[in-house]
């Protein structure tokens, strides 16, 4: 259902998260690892390995397979990971909703593939998975961020104070929406 590959541009696809990508993953994650700096929460040395994205996959591959996740990547033109885009907390049934994460190797940034990916995951999302809304959640000082959630059709409908712990600590957020349908749940 959401095994399809898409191309985002002349190099770039967006496709499934694999075991595969573990080692792929690593490599991107460590070298985007001071650019990404400001936006994630601190991470072990180990996260950065490709042992520890084993384990971060297949915690996500699990998730996938219980229906609580779907997770992707951007894979560059000799199908290497440079990439990431999940939704999370998938809930069916009267909420039908998730939330969106996402972000780009250092590399490939820029480029309007986080844009891409992000409009092709919200089709997926409303078509084949019938959900009826996706949240995301920015830090206030996040411009690049909101931005991409602006084009894909997302609207800021609060701020969350010290939501999620980022960079050494508790961080407010812009909370963003996307309405996929109003149609009632499939599920």
């Amino acid at each position: 259902m959401t095994d399809d590959i898409h191309r985002l541009d002349a190099e770039i696809r967006l496709r499934p998260v694999t075991m595969d990508d573990a080692a792929p993953l690593a490599a991107s994650l460590a070298r985007s690892r001071a650019y990404m700096q400001p936006w994630e929460p601190v991470r072990p040395d180990r996260f950065y390995t490709e042992q520890g994205q084993r384990e971060r996959l297949a915690g996500l591959l699990a998730d996938r397979a219980a229906g609580r996740a779907h997770a992707w990547v951007l894979a560059d033109e000799e199908d290497r990971a440079v990439g990431g885009f999940n939704l999370n907390g998938v809930v069916l049934g009267p909420w039908c909703s998730a939330a969106l994460g996402y972000w780009v190797d250092v590399e490939y940034a820029g480029r309007g593939l986080a844009t891409a990916a992000v409009r092709r995951i919200c089709e997926v999302a409303g078509d084949r998975l019938g959900l009826h809304r996706i949240e995301a959640g920015t830090m206030l000082e996040n411009a690049a961020s909101q931005r991409v959630l602006a084009k894909c059709g997302f609207e800021e409908y609060g701020t969350a104070p010290r939501f999620l712990h980022i960079n050494g600590g508790w961080r407010d957020h812009r909370l963003f929406q996307r309405i996929l349908h109003d149609g009632p749940p499939r599920r």
